[in-house]
């Protein structure tokens, strides 16, 4: 039908005629999939349309105009909120939840509803999390069955002879900052951050999908146990909180600075409970780092690897969860943000080939 109104073949078409197609063709599409032609006919500036941009759009590919398009503002929504539809199976009434719970905008929810196909589903924060249980269980029973001692301590001398925990006397060996994760002070330690990743972490990945995700947990992990190698030199870290609340922090932070768009049921009583739960959880990490250790001189785990998750999920995992289906290397915050990251990791790295020889830390004995 475009090329009707485009004889010269320019790819193109004004947005009057566009407009005369919608009005005329439009009960043959979805309703969602009409909202967002609208929108993109609203929001043009140019006073055409590009035929590939309506391809794109019929295919579940959003261009780099329309993105540019929608960011203006400048947009129509003609039809009922997608909270307002009725007659939903329970798969369409769980997407529609996600969209509520993660999106601020009503196109944006609009559009994730239409084009979610939970191909891929979300595999990372599961497997991750299946991955972490079953090794905590794992070297639990190994130590009870093998070793004849049930150790939850992270203290003890056998819970610290394994290959996976990040310990000052071992940093050189690179893969501890981030395997650490595998290994928790106890069942209530695993048991919060189990829950937490996965009530937060699948729903942000069945929406931002499971690159933007991962990365944004795996560079809260690191920056986690970097931060305890350069402000907490003399402690071993065990547990996946630097990932987790790098999730939780950057979802929160993005709902206070989108609240009046977020449409998520009790969203304040939820993130209340979101920062009591995280606020609990951090409280008995620091209790526990200047506890006395009941097997000295092997310290308790840093407090510190919270922190270092909370400064990567408000800085770059604010950028990605807000810049929903858009390009991240077109952001300039995004850059600015990615390279405070890399110059705090190189910091870090120097800061533990040297500082420690120059400190002259007396650091516990090696496991």
């Amino acid at each position: 039908l475009l090329s009707q109104f485009d004889p010269d073949n320019t790819g193109y078409i004004s947005t009057e005629k566009f407009r005369s197609l919608l009005q005329r063709h439009g009960s043959e599409l979805d309703p969602h999939k009409l909202e967002v032609l609208l929108a993109l006919a609203d929001s043009n500036s140019e006073g055409r349309i590009c035929y590939q941009d309506f391809v794109n759009l019929m295919s579940n590919k959003r261009s780099n105009s329309f993105r540019q398009a929608i960011l203006q503002g400048n947009r129509r929504l003609c039809s009922k909120a997608l909270l307002e539809e009725t007659g939903l199976s329970l798969s369409q009434r769980l997407i529609r939840h996600v969209a509520y719970e993660t999106l601020p905008r009503e196109i944006d929810r609009k559009w994730y509803y239409d084009s979610y196909s939970c191909c891929p589903p979300p595999w990372f924060m599961i497997t991750i999390t299946i991955v972490e249980a079953s090794t905590r269980v794992a070297f639990f029973l190994y130590n009870g069955v093998v070793l004849d001692r049930f150790v939850l301590q992270v203290s003890h001398p056998l819970y610290l002879k394994n290959a996976l925990l990040y310990h000052p006397q071992l940093r050189a060996q690179a893969w501890r900052y981030l395997t650490y994760i595998f290994m928790h002070a106890g069942i209530e330690h695993l048991g919060l951050n189990v829950v937490l990743q996965l009530l937060v972490g699948v729903p942000l990945e069945m929406v931002h999908g499971a690159a933007r995700i991962s990365f944004v947990y795996v560079a809260g992990v690191v920056a986690g146990s970097l931060a305890v190698s350069v402000a907490d030199m003399t402690a071993p870290v065990v547990g996946s909180s630097g990932g987790v609340y790098a999730l939780v922090s950057a979802h929160l932070a993005n709902i206070v600075m989108n609240w009046s768009g977020m449409k998520c049921q009790f969203k304040l009583l939820r993130m209340a409970v979101a920062l009591i739960c995280m606020s609990f959880e951090f409280g008995r990490a620091v209790w526990l780092r200047f506890h006395p250790s009941a097997y000295p001189p092997c310290p308790h785990p840093s407090f510190m690897a919270h922190l270092g998750g909370v400064m990567v999920g408000i800085t770059l995992g604010v950028i990605i969860l807000r810049n929903y289906e858009q390009r991240l290397l077109d952001q300039t915050l995004w850059w600015i943000f990615l390279s405070i990251y890399v110059i705090f990791v190189l910091f870090a790295i120097f800061w533990n080939i040297f500082a420690y020889s120059l400190l002259d830390l007396k650091l516990p004995p090696p496991p």
